[in-house]
């Protein structure tokens, strides 16, 4: 069975949601190739040979620079034909997502998407899904070749297992369609720290810090363990924090080794996308609260006086 990755790129860095998915199709086995496609890429599709993947395509050209999606469905479509790929996985991302859509449209060919795992079942590809507000695992599939598929962000760790790639250059003209939409413009979001998706301990707030201005205690705890803040709906919804920020069924999934959750409830709209988490602390004053059914470990009392103590102990520790 032969499968494709597509390995998105910024920064001169492939994606940790990517490099991911790549793991998991590796672990799952068959013919695996992963796709980057840019403008003086080279460099960034050989880095992939660090993580197991033993030959990657690349389209690099100047119609290709700009993340757009369209001209990345011209040449998935000109890779999967040139490899013979069976399968071809993405990490769900909002660039990711668009081309997965154009290029299921473009081969007539599956998508699953909010995929949370894959494995082989009688010589063809399976994925897992949450379904029914994530209350339940589905496992689906597909009728045809090739199969799309779409992960949810958060569902693979990369793994790194050293190695060399063998970086096959494809030719791909766009079409002329393709390249009637011109980026002018790219806005970079002004942040300090790591991003939610690639920090190791996440300090997450929830109604519970009050008002806006409770999350200074997630950001000087988050600030004292080298994590990244995160939010649940409700406070995204209210305006005091970020959207990018947010955790959940209608946000993102991760995966950190530390997750701690500040006056944070546990509703299974934000379990399911922090409950693969190494070790979650949860501090609620509601001895009740649902997400003490799950943390592994629990503080019940009034986080306005836990958190700062906490954050005063990471750093004296630290010191």
């Amino acid at each position: 069975m032969s499968t494709l990755v597509f390995l998105e790129h910024h920064g001169g860095a492939i994606q940790k949601g990517s490099l991911g998915v790549l793991a998991r199709a590796l672990a799952v086995g068959g013919d695996v190739a992963g796709v980057v496609v840019g403008h003086g890429v080279a460099e960034v599709a050989a880095s992939a040979g660090a993580f197991g993947v033993a030959t990657v395509y690349t389209v690099d050209g100047p119609d290709f620079e700009a993340p757009l999606p369209q001209p990345r469905v011209d040449a998935l479509e000109a890779v999967a034909a040139a490899s013979g790929a069976e399968n071809i996985l993405f990490a769900a991302s909002v660039l990711s997502a668009d081309i997965a859509a154009g290029l299921a449209a473009r081969l007539d060919a599956g998508l699953n998407w909010d995929v949370t795992d894959i494995a082989i079942d009688g010589g063809k590809l399976t994925a897992r899904r949450p379904a029914l507000g994530d209350t339940v695992l589905v496992t689906v599939g597909w009728t045809s070749t090739p199969r799309i598929a779409l992960v949810r962000s958060g569902s693979f760790e990369p793994v790194e297992t050293g190695g060399t790639a063998a970086v096959h250059d494809v030719a791909v003209t766009p079409r002329e369609f393709s390249t009637a939409a011109r980026m002018v413009d790219q806005a970079h979001e002004e942040a300090s720290g790591p991003s939610i998706e690639d920090a190791d301990v996440i300090v997450a707030g929830g109604r519970g810090l009050g008002t806006p201005e409770g999350f200074r205690l997630a950001e000087e705890l988050a600030a004292a363990l080298g994590g990244a803040v995160a939010a649940t709906r409700a406070v995204v919804d209210a305006g005091w924090y970020p959207y990018s920020t947010q955790v959940g069924q209608t946000g993102k999934s991760v995966s950190p080794k530390l997750y701690i959750a500040l006056g944070i409830s546990g509703a299974i709209q934000h379990k399911v996308g922090m409950q693969s988490s190494g070790t979650i602390v949860a501090i609620n004053k509601d001895a009740n609260a649902p997400i003490f059914d799950f943390a592994d470990f629990g503080v019940v009392g009034d986080l306005n006086a836990v958190a700062p103590k906490l954050a005063d102990l990471v750093r004296a520790r630290k010191g």
